[in-house]
């Protein structure tokens, strides 16, 4: 059995809570919780019948040999100041999306966790929707041919009463908008499937609500093997959720991921088809409940795996600094007019920036 400790008991913490609490992962329980809001904290852990902390350190010098893993779901902006304080307690380390909100700090994230001989896994579920998964084993199969164009569609509701529930939320400084947020698992996953991106080139704007960063923004990619992509990400979507969706077109064949997390496939089409191709349609079209979906169960059991068996990291620090690479090149050309080409040094990026 792995014990898992939680810092941050925000929003995100409800869902860890539930699968490592609920005993929904066999051979992962949970040890603690930790928040600075003494409230927060007493809840979760009152709740799931766990200890709750207000320090971390006092959680760790308290429990440390009951810990296995630690989980950062604090605030984008203070993921990497968390990691490199928790690091030296020799436990293994899972970030919540996006590992940073600077590239010097996910480095230095980085050498922390090979300092102290620790993993880092970055929180990228969405790749472990079945759907997902089908959709990467056909792209290695070479079943899609030459690659056309890679699309994803980011159309969420966060009201302003969202926005006012922490101060942080929307600032540059501790969160960046809709592409740091909710849209970092999509631009995740058409980096995964696409490939290494070329250049970008963006637009963006605070549409419907009082907030520092974007709610809304569109970026055509050109990615190294010459496909071209879209990312289309809003937050400005009413009176609700509309989608979350992942579109690639290839010479040979055409899939389309929708539903509300990328979680339903809902186009699959290849020539030659195969016998099974009806059969991931049959699978594979079940919509989840809500925007989290289902992949969060499947990325647990692939830390155990892991941590148990040696077995590769999907998204370590290296993988993770990648999406947040690609993330900031594309508020530099929005804050910037400019295409903007990869590999880049940040100049005019606002994102992580503190006064």
């Amino acid at each position: 059995m792995l014990h898992f400790a939680l810092v941050g008991c925000g929003r995100i913490s409800k869902r860890h809570c539930e699968l490592l609490g609920g005993g929904q992962i066999p051979g992962a329980a949970l040890a603690a919780v930790c928040d600075v809001n003494a409230e927060k904290a007493r809840a979760r852990g009152e709740e799931w019948g766990v200890p709750w902390f207000t320090s971390m350190h006092d959680m760790m010098r308290n429990l440390g040999p009951q810990i296995d893993a630690v989980s950062i779901l604090t605030e984008s902006g203070n993921h990497a100041r968390h990691t490199l304080e928790l690091a030296p307690y020799g436990k293994h380390i899972l970030v919540e999306k996006p590992m940073a909100l600077t590239l010097d700090d996910a480095d230095a994230m980085i050498r922390a966790c090979d300092k102290a001989h620790v993993k880092l896994f970055v929180i990228k579920q969405n790749r472990f929707n079945l759907p997902v998964m089908k959709t990467r084993e056909a792209l290695e199969a070479g079943r899609f041919g030459k690659i056309v164009m890679g699309t994803v569609r980011v159309r969420w509701c966060r009201p302003q009463s969202y926005y006012d529930q922490d101060a942080w939320r929307g600032t540059w400084s501790m969160d960046g908008g809709v592409l740091t947020n909710q849209a970092s698992h999509h631009v995740d996953l058409l980096e995964w499937m696409l490939g290494d991106v070329e250049s970008v080139f963006a637009k963006s704007r605070t549409a419907l609500v009082n907030i520092e960063a974007e709610d809304t923004a569109v970026v055509v990619l050109k990615f190294r093997s010459g496909a071209l992509g879209i990312i289309e990400a809003t937050t400005a979507a009413r009176p609700k959720d509309l989608e979350g969706s992942l579109s690639i077109l290839g010479e040979k064949g055409s899939v389309v991921i929708g539903g509300f997390a990328v979680n339903r496939m809902e186009t699959w089409n290849f020539d030659p088809p195969l016998p099974e191709d009806q059969e991931v349609m049959r699978r594979f079209s079940v919509n989840p409940p809500d925007v989290y979906g289902f992949g969060h169960r499947s990325y647990y059991e692939h830390v155990l795996a892991c941590l148990e068996n040696g077995g590769h990291q999907l998204v370590d620090g290296l993988e993770g600094r990648r999406s947040l690479e690609l993330i900031m090149a594309i508020y530099e050309s929005i804050e910037t007019g400019r295409e903007v080409h990869l590999r880049f040094t940040p100049q005019h990026c606002r994102l992580g920036h503190r006064e």
